[in-house]
């Protein structure tokens, strides 16, 4: 297999974390989708696990005078010759998007929605093709139960915008980052359904480290009760975590709805249906395109099945 310089296989890292960080910053659309499509998912959550249970032992044998050795193996598990480029895409796009892209959203909402919903469509195309085969009417109706819920989820009232307090904001990021990991379900949704996604955005811009640091320990948090789980899924019941993954998916269509209230309730389309038609297909191109190029380079032996810096087996 051909293999990529060490540079570029890094900067294209950096570049499909930037797109998670961007995707984490608009309400309706999963980061943990993005990964799925740009093919680093099982590297993100195998990392993200080993990261969160080295965090834990380092606190717990810490405090019961065991020393670091456990938490090193799991230090060491991790990938970070592709996890740091990656956290580090995702970061600068955070920061990016929260300044540029957020008021975009709050510019042209219908025209983003009309993009993203275009995105997130598809992108079904990846978790349904990594089930394989085809579908029994059993994995059909989990697929339909698994969208009802994320209907419903992307239906609940948004809350109004409040200032939190850290507790609260540590509960929030808990929540959000298990959305994060889940393709299909957005964080930055669940953050605006529960009032904080205006908060949580001026804390960025506003580099207010408080509210950052108890973000951020909530964020662990979630991934050590969250993770684990789901890599026992991934591993022992994959085909049907795909299928509850595609579903949930399709679900979320609901909340990239081009035409709602700034309640979240749904209108009837009105306004330039052409132009809005014309950017949801722009937004499908994109993946399209992405997945078209994906295929070319795996069939020139550049790429491993699941696109990673090293393309080598790794142990967990």
């Amino acid at each position: 297999m051909a293999r990529l310089h060490p540079v570029i296989r890094t900067v294209g890292d950096a570049f499909r974390g930037s797109l998670i960080g961007f995707a984490e910053i608009v309400p309706g659309v999963s980061g943990g989708t993005i990964a799925l499509l740009v093919g680093v998912y099982d590297t993100l959550i195998d990392g993200a696990g080993h990261l969160a249970r080295g965090v834990a032992l380092t606190i717990a044998d810490g405090v019961r005078g065991r020393g670091f050795s456990r938490a090193g193996a799991h230090f060491r598990s991790v990938r970070w010759n592709v996890v740091l480029p990656i956290g580090i895409g995702m970061l600068l796009a955070i920061v990016a998007g929260a300044a540029v892209l957020a008021p975009l959203l709050e510019a042209y909402p219908t025209g983003t929605r009309a993009v993203s919903a275009g995105l997130i469509a598809a992108s079904l195309i990846v978790p349904a093709r990594m089930v394989g085969g085809r579908w029994t009417f059993l994995e059909v109706i989990v697929g339909l139960l698994a969208a009802g819920v994320a209907v419903a989820l992307t239906s609940l009232p948004r809350g109004g915008d409040v200032e939190p307090a850290l507790v609260v904001v540590s509960f929030a990021a808990a929540l959000a980052v298990c959305a994060l990991i889940l393709p299909g379900v957005s964080g930055s949704y669940l953050l605006l359904i529960l009032g904080m996604y205006a908060p949580t955005l001026a804390a960025v811009n506003d580099r207010n480290f408080a509210y950052l640091g108890a973000f951020i320990v909530g964020a662990i948090v979630g991934l050590g009760l969250f993770v684990s789980a789901l890599q026992w899924l991934l591993k022992h019941r994959r085909r049907i975590t795909l299928v509850i993954m595609t579903g949930l998916m399709l679900g979320s269509l609901r909340a990239l709805w081009p035409w709602q209230t700034e309640s979240g309730e749904v209108l009837a389309p009105e306004g330039d249906l052409g132009l809005v038609l014309i950017l949801i297909a722009t937004g499908a191109a994109v993946v399209l395109g992405i997945l078209a190029a994906e295929t070319a380079l795996m069939k020139r032996r550049m790429l491993s099945p699941e696109i990673v810096a090293d393309p080598e087996p790794h142990d967990a």
